[in-house]
């Protein structure tokens, strides 16, 4: 019969603590795994643009903006609502449409189109935008913000905000 080496046995101190750490593992990896995946998962996604509708460009005169009030689907987490807005539309030529988001790039304050001066005016601290969205005057820091635009079926639709002509 054969003599088998006789293995020391694991103290009981040693055990725990190896017990301890497997579980530490599992459950760090149980809940690390899905909340680094969580964390990173809006960097790997597309950004999809959601084309809105704000109404038929019939209504627009080249060269003179014009305030379209439309309606949109908002969205926030897993409430749905309908939610009011509008934005300033220029036809520039018959083709070639722009958007102008509603809120000056200064503080946010709601701007008008003065027909009169041709411009647009920020009553809040008398900024002053051309028809092109520049600034002409005050205190903006950057033009104003454009939308993406397109139009399908004699409708202007909008996309993403582009924030002094880049991606926002």
């Amino acid at each position: 019969m054969e003599d088998y080496p006789v293995e020391e046995n694991v103290p009981r101190r040693r055990f725990l603590e190896l017990l301890l750490g497997a579980t530490s593992a599992l459950i760090l990896g149980l809940i690390g795994i899905p909340l680094t995946g969580y964390a990173v998962s809006p960097a790997l996604k597309g950004e999809k643009a959601e084309w809105v509708k704000v109404g038929p460009i019939k209504d627009l005169r080249p060269g003179e903006p014009v305030k379209l009030n439309f309606s949109y689907k908002k969205v926030d987490g897993w409430v749905e609502e309908t939610a009011n807005a509008y934005i300033w539309a220029l036809n520039r030529d018959g083709k070639n449409y722009i958007a102008y988001d509603s809120h000056c790039t200064h503080l946010g304050c709601a701007y008008r189109w003065n027909k009169e001066q041709n411009h647009f005016l920020c009553p809040c601290h008398d900024g002053i935008f051309d028809v092109d969205g520049k600034v002409l005057g005050g205190p903006p820091p950057r033009p104003l913000d454009r939308y993406e635009t397109k139009v399908e079926n004699g409708e202007l639709f909008i996309g993403r905000l582009l924030r002094g002509g880049k991606s926002a």
